[in-house]
């Protein structure tokens, strides 16, 4: 684990939901329109999968493989990494973390080595709805966990390891739950309500600072 301080400046956001609720797709949109860093999990185990040499590398492809989430060290670690080069680089004090915790291993650890989140994201959808959009996105995306055995490993994890993630934060008040059967644009246009609604200052604050520099 680094060195990285804790920084109370920063703003952090969980969004989860299962695998095909969106979670990518909206949270580049914010990272377009707003002074966001967006860090997506799977992306950040993938870049280290394909770095040449690292430790790490073997343990996340069979992980990948068999639709698990890996050691809360690994994943923190990496997350932890890339969050502060993101403000070091484009000085962002505002992150959209996609798909983590996803497991109540994460929570303590991430805490108490980064931060707590000001508010967990839920895009709720139906099973059966996910695996109809996995599937249909698993023709072009060229990802391995985008069949259907894989499919059907990830449901489960969620559903046993991520869910009790998601009712930890509801007990402590930080989760807002957005219907994420809807169409897209309307479940953005939800989402981004929240955000403003929620952060509008700080995202106005970063925003200014952007445009001075």
């Amino acid at each position: 684990m680094s060195t990285t301080q804790k920084s109370p400046k920063w703003t952090i956001i969980f969004v989860l939901g299962g695998p095909g609720a969106g979670k990518g797709t909206h949270g580049s949109k914010l990272a377009a329109n707003y002074p966001i860093a967006q860090l997506s999990m799977g992306d950040v185990l993938r870049e280290e999968q394909e770095k040449p040499g690292s430790e790490w590398s073997e343990l996340i492809r069979k992980n990948i493989l068999e639709g698990v989430i890996g050691q809360p060290e690994m994943t923190v670690s990496l997350l932890e990494a890339a969050m502060a080069e993101k403000n070091e680089k484009e000085g962002v004090s505002v992150f959209l973390l996609d798909g983590f915790p996803r497991r109540i291993e994460h929570v303590a650890l991430f805490e108490s080595t980064i931060g707590s989140p000001s508010m967990v994201l839920f895009l709720d959808c139906p099973e059966e709805v996910l695996q109809e959009r996995l599937v249909n996105r698993g023709k072009t995306s060229g990802r391995v966990d985008d069949n259907i055995s894989i499919i059907n490993k990830r449901f489960k994890t969620f559903t046993e390891i991520t869910m009790p993630v998601i009712e930890h934060f509801r007990a402590r008040d930080r989760v807002v739950q957005i219907d994420a059967t809807k169409d897209a644009d309307i479940v953005y246009r939800d989402i981004q309500m929240v955000m403003e609604e929620k952060f509008g200052d700080v995202l106005v604050k970063d925003k200014e600072v952007e445009t001075s520099n």
